[in-house]
């Protein structure tokens, strides 16, 4: 199992790299977006491979940062019916949804993408759009967006099964640090009471 716990450590490093790196991607897409809008109309000219970047940009970042969600137990949950759970009854169903659903949801789709990501490069797949960019750089978002979710889903399960066992803290668990809110009243606090000095 210590084996198995390291190969979680590194796929979760993985991941980690990839949804940081990730989260510029927001910061490249919205320069294209308030660049393009500022041209647009301020010399009346746009570009629909300026548009189209925007959406392959979106779909990378979606892709991309999916896994380090998971990581990050940040996924969408029914917390109504999770917070009822103890922490053992919460890593049962988190292995669970993990081997019938979250698996071989992505092994469909890996499956299903890959040829279209082949044929697509083999044609050299452009846009129906003038001026629109190829299409496989975003098609091979596809396999490797859920290439990397599924090596979370074997890490998230190494880990609930290592939970189980005994082995680790329970990889549910929040941390209990402040909200960004409630960073953003702190500090609001204490620039007024620094003020009233």
């Amino acid at each position: 199992m210590t084996l198995l716990l390291k190969l979680s450590q590194l796929i979760d490093w993985l991941n980690e790299r990839v949804g940081k790196g990730a989260f510029w991607l927001v910061l490249i897409m919205t320069v294209i977006s308030a660049g393009n809008a500022v041209v647009r109309f301020t010399v009346n000219y746009s570009s629909n491979g300026l548009l189209e970047i925007q959406w392959y940009l979106f779909a990378a970042i979606f892709m991309l940062c999916s896994p380090y969600t998971l990581q990050k137990n940040e996924h969408v949950r029914i917390d109504v019916i999770s917070s009822r759970f103890s922490p053992r009854g919460l890593a049962v169903i988190d292995i669970i949804g993990t081997l019938f659903f979250l698996l071989p949801m992505v092994i469909v789709v890996l499956w299903l993408s890959l040829p279209l990501v082949a044929d697509s490069y083999h044609i050299n797949e452009m846009s129906s759009n003038a001026g629109g960019l190829i299409r496989w750089p975003v098609k091979i978002l596809l396999p490797i967006g859920f290439a990397l979710l599924a090596l979370q889903g074997v890490s998230e399960l190494i880990k609930r099964i290592a939970f189980l066992a005994g082995m680790i803290d329970d990889p549910n668990a929040k941390e209990k640090a402040p909200t960004p809110e409630e960073e953003l009243a702190a500090a609001i606090a204490a620039a007024k009471a620094k003020e009233a000095k």
